[in-house]
């Protein structure tokens, strides 16, 4: 696919969950491809060969660019994919070092979040917390608890200054963080959504303390004028 698609390829990754134990039928080919210049940087998805494939391509410089953005806002699968994957081409060294490079930068962490992005996750929670204490509709309900979830999770990661992620990605870096509480929150969802929302309110409450409790009446941001 790569010969095909780029010839010129100066480096690519096979990546993915399709290279480990968690592979299933509808697994992708997650394929990050350096080349020298456009159309890079560009995403595609297609079929090849009868695979489903994810075409990541970049030039060394949207690379770093691209990763420098994803570093700033927590979560980076380039550099998972990268740090992770395997190289099938690397033609002049450069695979070898974003390989290294991305397996460092994993390892060092996002930056640390600061007191105002614990406080607008406080906020965030306490506003949810509040809409579900007084939530009479089920297709609202749904929203308000699966939301309330996904946002206890983040904030868990953020106080331990670790990546976010999104879907099963969340999930994943929440076992590795906090052993067991995904599956806590995976009870006390199904039992929220029948009406019994004491164990998620337990829960998202847990986490806000450790935040420094729930905050909504003195929460104030200014714009941007």
């Amino acid at each position: 696919m790569v010969r095909d698609h780029h010839p010129g390829a100066r480096a690519a990754f096979l990546c993915g969950s399709v290279l480990t134990g968690r592979r299933t039928p509808t697994s992708d080919l997650d394929i990050v491809v350096l080349i020298d210049g456009p159309p890079a940087p560009y995403r595609e998805s297609l079929i090849f060969a009868g695979w489903p494939v994810e075409l990541f391509v970049h030039t060394e410089e949207s690379w770093h660019r691209y990763v420098d953005r994803e570093i700033a806002h927590r979560r980076s699968p380039l550099l998972r994919m990268c740090a992770a994957g395997t190289l099938l081409a690397d033609s002049d060294g450069v695979g070898t070092r974003l390989a290294d490079e991305a397996r460092a930068l994993l390892a060092a962490g996002p930056p640390e979040a600061t007191l105002a992005e614990i406080e607008d996750r406080r906020y965030a929670l306490t506003d949810l917390l509040d809409d579900l204490a007084a939530c009479t509709d089920e297709g609202e309900r749904l929203f308000i608890v699966t939301e309330l979830a996904t946002r206890t999770a983040q904030l868990v990661l953020m106080l331990k200054s670790s990546w976010l992620g999104s879907g099963k990605w969340l999930a994943r870096e929440l076992d590795q963080q906090a052993p067991g509480l995904a599956h806590r929150l995976d009870a006390a969802v199904r039992q929220a959504l029948v009406g019994f929302s004491g164990a998620l309110v337990g829960l998202a409450e847990e986490v806000l303390t450790q935040a420094g409790g729930r905050l909504w009446a003195g929460y104030r941001r200014d714009g941007t004028p």
